[in-house]
């Protein structure tokens, strides 16, 4: 891992190893907070608890998006997470069979609109229109048939493997609640689910 991160150069400064970069990020995101994390890492090399946050924000930004290929089956949903206690939705596409994040987008409300602006950044990584499967939500009709993709309805089956995401998501965010805090923005918020989504990538690739 630490090799094929170090061919994306994602820092200018190496005064910290790479290998503590990356271990300090990936305990974050296991679960622990930035302090816990450059508290149990001082033996290795004394940092501060904004040093493992900009860590993180820079290799989160300095991961490759997916690539755009030719796709089989694709898996929609959408769930429920809190900012600053209100309810927004998080939308969510895996690839069925390479079990990639494709896309993710969080809106406050779920619609016709959310459900196309969401799909733009969907087709983004396929060279194809493949088939989709979602669940009865009525805000996907209409988006699907405007983008002239196929899909099913399906509840379960091969739609899990977006369940099951969301489901180690959730294992994360239970830590604060699934709340996001209240200094928090949507921006912010996004940034932090798509990280999140490249270190499950590739962390499933490796």
């Amino acid at each position: 891992m630490v090799d094929r991160v170090e061919r994306l150069q994602p820092f200018r400064w190496h005064r910290r190893p790479l290998k503590v970069k990356l271990l300090s990020t990936l305990l974050y995101h296991c679960g622990l907070s930035y302090r816990v994390v450059a508290y149990a890492l001082r033996g290795e090399s004394r940092f501060s608890h904004e040093s493992v946050r900009l860590w993180s924000k820079r290799l989160g930004e300095a991961f490759p998006k997916p690539e755009a290929r030719r796709r089989r089956l694709l898996a929609l949903d959408e769930t429920k997470l809190k900012l600053a206690g209100q309810q927004f939705y998080l939308w969510a596409c895996i690839d069925v069979h390479a079990k990639e994040v494709l896309a993710l987008r969080v809106s406050w409300a779920r619609s016709n609109l959310d459900a196309e602006l969401f799909l733009r950044r969907v087709l983004e990584a396929c060279l194809n229109k493949p088939m989709v499967l979602v669940d009865r939500g009525p805000w996907y009709t209409q988006a699907l048939q405007d983008a002239g993709l196929r899909w099913r309805h399906v509840t379960f089956g091969q739609r899990n493997r977006i369940e099951r995401w969301f489901g180690v998501l959730k294992h994360r965010t239970k830590r604060f609640y699934n709340s996001f805090p209240h200094h928090s923005t949507m921006r912010s918020v996004q940034t932090y689910l798509e990280t999140y989504a490249a270190w499950y990538n590739l962390l499933t690739k490796t």
